[in-house]
This record gives C-alpha cells, structure tokens and sequence, in this order.
C-alpha cells in the first residue's frame, strides 16, 4: 500500500500518521499539507526520518500540484483529512472553506480517477467528514448513517457538499469509495482554537474562560487516537460505497467539560492558587450553534468490532496532562 494521508501535519493527521506508520501493509506513507496556521511539521517529530514517511508541501487546491503527488508516489490508498474545519473561521471568512473543502476535494478525486484507471477496486478513497453535515439534534436521538444532511454553517455545508462529491464519483466513475463521519475529537496536538484546549490555556494564564450561551450545547466526544484506529479499520475492511458513523456514545455538556477540566488544572497545577472555575465566563452564543450532536456508531462496531479504548475520565486527564507539558508546543503554534 501506498497511502496518501492528506492534512497529516494537522491535529487528527499527525496522530494518524503515528498510529499507522509500522504497520506492515504500508510501504508508503505520503503526507500531503500546505502547512496553513493549523499544520504544524513539529506534530510529526520522530517521524520525518522514517523510511517510509514522504512529505509533500501541496495545497489541495493546486491541482496540477494534486496530481502529480498522486501518480509520481504510485499512490493506492488515499485518507483524506485535510479541511478548513473551524466553525468560528467559517462564520467570519467562509471562502477558504468552499475552495478548500468542496475544490480541494474535486482537485483529489479527479487526480485519483485520472491515475487508477482499471485499478479501482485495488485502489481505495476514504473520505473523513464529520457528523455536523447530519445539522442539530433535539434532546434525544441520535445520528446514524441514514439521517438525512442539514448543515447549518459555512464548515459543515462545505463537508456535506465534499461528501456528496465522494458519492458521486463511486456511483459515476466506478471510484472505490469509503466515507467516515466523526463526532469531535480532542487529545494531544490540537491547535489551540477548540474548546478544550482553548479552556485548558485560558486556565494556565488565568484569563477568562468563554462558554458560549447558557452552556448547554452537548457533543459527543472521541479521543483522537481511537479515531485513528477507526479510520483504520475502514480504510481496510469497510465495505465500498458505504458510510460509517465513528462516536464515543460520550455526551457532555460544553460547560461540564469546562468545569471538569478546571477541577483538574486545580489537582495537576495547584500552584495556579485553584478555584480556577471562578474563571468561567458566558459569552454571546455563536450564529448558528447547533444545540446537540450525538452519533450511533453501532454499525462500526457490528461490522468491523471498533470500540473505544479511551474512556473520556481516562482521555481528558491525558488531554491536560499533554498540554501542561508542553507548553513549548503551543508557544511555537501560536507564535506561528
């Protein structure tokens, strides 16, 4: 296998990257990313020496740039990750996420059918997408592979129309196809714009923490390693054509979290002088925050035998720890 993992110097790219690279089906792993505020070659140290981990400095929306890394590395497998994917960013400046997300998957597509003409069913391109394309949840339900699409930002239109793309070119071209959507992620490496790393430093510099309304928004969350290991499962032994919701049945409200990982910042770091939750702060809700997601990832686990090996308790406390020790990392990323 040749695989090409695009985003992989980005927050669920690195960690894949890491997790795959020894596995012996891999001869190749390429690494496509146009390094944007969010790609960071320090997430890959220990890596870039590997054998057989290529870099290749790409944007996805220069096609001819696509198309060359896909034939000159004989690519087979592609995981595509790379995506403008900050719902904040989307709000304020909404181009870069059509031209990345919905072009830049084009420019990938297009590159794959031109180079695996007569090899498709060899070759495999999995899709990773999220489960905001499915839109809001009321109190109860949840989202499976069949809930019809209702994006309701700039980002989350941007995957349902990426998604969408995907499908066609299985149903058109004939184009091994796989597509993967994920509830939010969190653990080691992501850029300090997400809700939990952007409360574990506002905690560390004593700053306002802002919670967006009244708090209560609910979302399901994933450690990113076990994410990983979904992907890889799918990308392997996922049926062609098919959709495969990944979720940690691990719903928290936003301000639970917020409260629990102050009461960690006070048990890790009691220096700080604790009561760290007096720095909560409510701020205006977000235009269009949807109110809850929850995903079903039942047919994952029935199909394929992925179950998370992360309890959220266990992932969290792992979460702080990383970034308490290396604050060097986020001074660098910011910096940049």
């Amino acid at each position: 296998m040749n695989l090409l993992i695009t985003g992989g110097a980005g927050f669920i790219g690195s960690n894949l990257i890491q997790h795959v690279i020894d596995r012996p089906e891999l001869k190749k792993l390429v690494n496509l990313d146009c390094l944007t505020y969010a790609g960071h070659l320090a997430n890959l140290v220990g890596i870039a020496q590997h054998s057989k981990y290529h870099f290749e400095k790409v944007d996805l929306r220069d096609k001819v740039g696509v198309l060359r890394v896909v034939e000159q590395h004989g690519i087979t497998h592609v995981l595509h990750l790379a995506a403008e994917s900050h719902v904040d960013r989307s709000i304020t400046g909404p181009g870069d996420f059509i031209s990345t997300n919905i072009v830049g998957t084009f420019n990938l597509l297009e590159a794959c059918r031109a180079c695996w003409i007569g090899k498709s069913a060899d070759h495999r391109f999995h899709h990773v997408s999220t489960d905001e394309v499915y839109g809001s949840l009321g109190a109860t339900g949840y989202f499976t592979e069949t809930t019809p699409y209702a994006p309701n930002s700039p980002y989350s239109a941007s995957k349902a129309s990426s998604d969408m793309l995907v499908r066609a070119y299985h149903h058109t071209y004939g184009l091994n196809t796989v597509i993967t959507n994920c509830s939010n992620n969190y653990g080691p490496l992501q850029f300090p714009e997400k809700l939990i790393p952007v409360v574990i430093q506002s905690c560390l510099v004593r700053k306002p923490i802002p919670v967006y309304g009244d708090g209560m928004n609910v979302r399901d969350w994933l450690y990113v390693r076990d994410h990983a290991e979904a992907l890889w499962q799918v990308l392997m032994r996922g049926k062609t054509a098919e959709t495969y919701n990944i979720g940690g049945h691990n719903e928290w409200a936003n301000i639970k979290i917020v409260k629990l990982i102050c009461d960690l910042i006070d048990e890790m770091a009691p220096q700080l002088g604790g009561q760290t939750q007096n720095l909560i702060t409510y701020v205006k809700d977000r235009a269009g925050h949807d109110r809850r997601y929850a995903i079903d990832a039942s047919k994952l686990q029935q199909e394929l035998g992925w179950v998370p090996a992360y309890t959220f308790e266990r992932g969290i406390r792992e979460t702080v720890r990383w970034y308490l020790d290396n604050q060097s990392w986020v001074k660098t990323v910011l910096n940049k």
